[in-house]
């Protein structure tokens, strides 16, 4: 894959981004696309948010269970969390789009470290209605934790 740019972020280290039950991701990066794919951004603005394709450029290997800290520490498969360990270390995130200056995308809730590779950016839609989302494993360590 060709990476079409990279995440300017506040964050230089994973210890940085927040993480756990009730972590919030308000932080503000940009989103610099390459000059050649600049003319792939027209009509971006009218969206409110976007999903961030993205590459976990420092994860070296892959865990098939992962113990996320969201859920003291107990083991779940890899597809069921968002760790960075995974065969194919590609991640997802969904940003808020503040502003367009050229090909740079001001947004709010990047949890991506700073320099980090953009694959891909999509509009983000969703037309399943909240009250039929289910949140797995995590809503019960949710509850967990608010005991």
């Amino acid at each position: 894959m060709d990476p079409i740019g990279v995440v300017r972020s506040p964050f230089t280290e994973t210890s940085q981004i927040p993480k756990g039950c009730g972590a919030e991701h308000r932080a503000e990066g940009v989103l610099e696309i390459e000059p050649r794919f600049e003319a792939g951004l027209a009509d971006i603005e009218g969206f409110s948010h976007l999903y961030v394709i993205w590459l976990f450029h420092r994860a070296t290997g892959y865990d098939l269970i992962a113990h996320p800290p969201t859920d003291e520490k107990r083991p779940h498969g890899v597809f069921a969390t968002r760790s960075p360990r995974r065969p194919n270390a590609i991640g997802l995130t969904v940003v808020e789009l503040l502003r367009r200056e050229g090909a740079k995308l001001f947004v709010r809730g990047v949890d991506m470290l700073d320099g980090t590779p953009i694959l891909d950016i999509k509009p983000y839609l969703s037309s399943v209605p909240a009250d039929e989302l289910r949140r797995g494993w995590l809503a019960e360590a949710e509850q967990r934790k608010a005991r």
